[in-house]
């Protein structure tokens, strides 16, 4: 055994090299080694100590202590590289024998892998090495969603996802949830304060990058590879360190965008809105939940004439806690004429005047959902009319309804006078004569005067300057309709509350708004 072993330890390096045997005498030919190993291998139902005994003596043959290191050193590089071949062996003959009693073809099996999420896929690809060539297939990542409760992905993390999927990238969704995904459309509130987190659930770990998506998170999108040019269904919530600028940039790569959701993010509505107008003018839903409800107020009418004009395919709007004034929402329904979904919640400035004769357009009576969940300046009254409308026949194709306020509705002629049991709403008799529609009217028994107080400081610390706010205001009036303007004029109007005793209103003929309907 100690002759034999002695062979065996120098054969290391003549493994590695693989140098001519006739070169050097003393390297055995892979024949030799062959039954070498094999011998070798024979002693491995011997016990322990008699190897340990054996290599004891080997040991101290040698002369001196260097050639002894030498022989632990060549002992230790023997053990690794046998090691290391019974590892590759074994995984090679468990491929083989999966490849033979797995059911599925390759085909099939990317098929399979392309419907797992991307916790799963990752868990197949460290299964076998079989299973790890199906799931470098481009088609199992061209839907990734990589959404999490808590911060868990990092810049790389999505960077290798979006590089393995390629061109074959459909949707990509990143970001924290506050919970579950809510169902597309809900009223649950997707925003969510990401600063919740302590730093030990953002910080590095073992070494790892930190696990925060940072702005620079949707850049593989514009790589050499384009995986934007095909996308169609981009999600994002709650990227704190997401800035407007990046998001441009990743918006510009994605000229064949369908389906666009922002939530809580620390961009303005206009410039997000620019963006989609120049480069996604395909897009069909667009979804936008403010992360500062109430303070953005940015959306000019032109850029409303803009989004109607360049992107008339939308079927679906959600522009969620922004400050949208009546004229602004009447511009975008009477103009997108394949609008079905609306969604202003939490809108503060909407009154609902923009609701009057809307049954009698074409793209508003199309309207199959409309949630005006929350909005603080809704008012009875308006609401009242347009529940007429519905029983005098308008909205025929309308579905789904959301009037719920947890302040109550506004009262005509004060906003601060809250309505929690309206008796001009028919909401009985629409219920009775409309039971396609499902109405949701939820009211408090009581207000909360407080909570109305502080969003109303809030609202009014967080206004710009004076010479922004008329500059800007300004700039809009032009694209009022007569209608709109004589109601902003009415006394206690929740549009005149949101803003400075010194707005400025002109007033002009509707046929300027009106050029949209055609």
């Amino acid at each position: 055994m100690d002759a034999l072993f002695q062979v065996q330890t120098s054969a290391p390096s003549s493994m590695a090299k693989r140098p001519c045997p006739s070169q050097n005498p003393r390297i055995p030919t892979f024949s030799q080694m062959d039954l070498l190993l094999e011998a070798f291998l024979g002693f491995s139902d011997s016990s322990s100590i008699c190897i340990d005994f054996s290599f004891e003596r080997l040991l101290d043959s040698l002369p001196s202590d260097l050639d002894q290191t030498r022989l632990i050193d060549r002992a230790l590089k023997m053990g690794t590289f046998l090691l290391e071949a019974g590892k590759r062996s074994a995984r090679k003959r468990a491929t083989k024998h999966n490849s033979v009693v797995w059911a599925l073809p390759p085909d099939l099996t990317i098929k399979v892998f392309s419907m797992l999420d991307a916790q799963s896929l990752c868990y197949a690809t460290a299964t076998c090495s079989m299973f790890h060539k199906c799931a470098m297939d481009p088609s199992c990542y061209a839907n990734i969603d990589l959404t999490t409760v808590s911060p868990r992905v990092n810049n790389a993390v999505v960077s290798t996802m979006i590089l393995r999927a390629g061109n074959s990238l459909q949707s990509l969704k990143l970001g924290i949830v506050p919970g579950p995904t809510a169902s597309p459309g809900s009223c649950q509130p997707l925003v969510y304060n990401v600063t919740n987190f302590s730093w030990n659930d953002k910080r590095s770990r073992q070494g790892k990058e930190s696990s925060v998506l940072t702005r620079s998170c949707l850049s593989p999108l514009g790589g050499a590879s384009t995986p934007g040019m095909l996308l169609k269904t981009l999600h994002l919530y709650n990227i704190e360190r997401m800035d407007s600028p990046s998001l441009r940039a990743a918006l510009s790569a994605c000229p064949s965008l369908l389906d666009l959701e922002i939530v809580g993010l620390h961009v303005e509505l206009r410039q997000t809105l620019m963006s989609v107008i120049e480069n996604c003018q395909l897009i069909e839903r667009l979804f936008f939940e403010s992360s500062k409800t109430g303070r953005d107020d940015s959306l000019k009418s032109p850029t409303c004439v803009d989004l109607v004009q360049k992107c008339p395919r939308l079927v679906s709007l959600a522009l969620r806690g922004f400050k949208l004034h009546d004229y602004k929402v009447r511009i975008l329904i009477k103009g997108l004429r394949k609008l079905k979904y609306v969604d202003f919640s939490t809108s503060y400035s909407i009154t609902g005047s923009f609701l009057r004769n809307l049954g009698n357009i074409i793209s508003g009576n199309l309207l199959e959902v409309l949630i005006l969940r929350d909005c603080m300046h809704l008012k009875e009254v308006e609401v009242a009319r347009f529940m007429t409308s519905l029983l005098a026949g308008d909205f025929k194709f309308l579905r789904h309804l959301d009037i719920s306020n947890r302040e109550g509705l506004a009262s005509e002629g004060d906003w601060y006078e809250r309505c929690y049991n309206s008796r001009i709403i028919p909401i009985d008799q629409v219920m009775k004569e409309r039971p396609d529609v499902c109405l949701l009217a939820d009211f408090p028994s009581e207000g909360s005067y407080f909570e109305i107080e502080q969003m109303l400081e809030s609202e009014v610390n967080s206004d710009v300057s004076l010479p922004t706010q008329l500059s800007s205001d300004t700039s809009d009036s032009m694209f009022i309709s007569s209608s709109e303007s004589s109601y902003n004029s009415d006394q206690g109007s929740g549009n005149e509350d949101g803003r400075d005793a010194s707005y400025v209103i002109f007033e002009e003929s509707s046929d300027e708004v009106d050029f949209l309907a055609l």
